[in-house]
């Protein structure tokens, strides 16, 4: 539903139209955030299993959960039934099944909240022993005894191994795109740790690509990645840090430099395709063809340029945005000599823990590396 000051509020409703009161009721709890869509989505492929088994909120155990859970692509000791997700559907990831665990326990935790089903809530409410990582997040880490668990969430594992990008990517995207837009979105997302949302979300209002811009908050050029609800095309950054528009100049939100490339590839688009088709909304990225031509371009569509540009390119694999930004932490890394806090700063992480957990590796290209794997099979250089 789109709402009247702008934005997207999501909910779910049965065939004949009807509002499905129980998730209504929970999504609300999440209004204004990007949240609501995703669960909505899990809770409609969930509430759609559960008329299937014939069960509703009163009558659901744990058990029924965890088979769930096994019929979407979770490992669970247990036979589940009939299979759920039929091809083309594919099972959950790991990613996704950790959040479809959060989105039920939350929804059967909101609705057991009135006393309905006790024996579920209590079976959904348990602790376990904190860990390293749990106290180290906490404000007062080392008196925690316990923290919440969730009993549906798979195991997690270290993501050692992401997707990166194959190799020379970049200069083959480059000679198969066909306009000055898709080559600015490549060479952007090659030189920055920048989302898909947070590229498609940007307005010109957010670029700063002169040093000494009037923010005052990044001598080189850079650009401000804000979060905003309302975006025409739907798009948002993950991260919702505090910005701010004072006087015609944004600040904060989050800051990304910005590369002579990418400076030059935004001129080459803004003086040729945008300034012909520009609809004057301010947004950066517009649609180039069809009926709507000038108007917000959908994150949905630069995937798709993506993965079509990859397959002239014959590229391996399918290419995905979110692998120019594994792979641009991972180059930051090599030449930083596994530097954890340049590579959490110039890809704006959280945290210099996840970047070690998941990049963090030698370089495999080193006179070091190649002779220690040599000595060990035994071999001369």
């Amino acid at each position: 539903m789109k709402r009247a000051g702008g934005g997207w509020s999501y909910t779910v409703v049965w065939p004949d139209g009807t509002v499905d009161e129980e998730s209504d009721a929970f999504l609300r709890t999440y209004e204004g955030s990007g949240t609501q869509k995703t669960y909505a989505y899990y809770l409609v492929d969930h509430l759609r299993w559960r008329v299937r088994e014939r069960l509703v909120t009163e009558s659901v155990r744990l058990l029924d959960l965890h088979r769930y859970m096994g019929a979407v692509g979770a490992q669970v000791p247990m036979p589940w039934g009939q299979r759920w997700r039929i091809p083309p559907k594919r099972p959950y990831g790991s990613s996704a099944l950790q959040v479809l665990a959060a989105c039920l326990k939350g929804f059967y935790l909101h609705q057991c909240a009135s006393g309905v089903n006790p024996e579920l809530r209590t079976a959904l409410e348990v602790r376990r022993l904190p860990t390293r990582a749990d106290r180290n997040r906490a404000l007062l880490g080392h008196v925690k005894t316990s923290v919440p668990a969730n009993p549906l969430a798979p195991r997690r594992g270290r993501r050692r191994h992401p997707k990166m990008l194959p190799d020379g990517a970049r200069p083959e995207l480059l000679q198969v795109v066909n306009t000055a837009r898709d080559r600015l979105v490549v060479t952007w997302l090659s030189d920055t740790s920048l989302r898909v949302g947070g590229l498609t979300g940007l307005h010109l209002v957010d670029l700063h690509l002169r040093a000494g811009a009037d923010c005052g908050e990044c001598r080189s050029p850079h650009l401000h990645v804000c979060h905003r609800w309302g975006n025409p095309n739907r798009a948002a950054a993950k991260r919702k840090a505090d910005w701010w528009l004072r006087d015609g100049v944004i600040t904060g939100g989050e800051i990304v430099r910005v590369s002579p490339a990418m400076t030059s590839a935004y001129f080459e688009y803004m003086t040729t395709e945008y300034a012909e088709h520009a609809a004057g909304h301010g947004m950066l990225l517009i649609q180039l063809a069809g009926l709507r031509r000038g108007e917000p371009w959908s994150a949905d569509g630069a995937r798709g340029m993506l993965r079509r540009a990859g397959r002239r390119a014959n590229l391996p694999g399918r290419i995905k945005p979110h692998q120019f930004r594994h792979s641009f932490t991972s180059g930051i890394l090599d030449a930083s000599g596994n530097d954890l806090l340049v590579a959490k700063e110039a890809g704006n992480w959280a945290s210099a823990q996840t970047v070690d957990e998941v990049y963090g590796h030698p370089d495999q290209h080193s006179p070091e590396f190649i002779a220690a794997l040599h000595a060990v099979w035994g071999e001369t250089q």
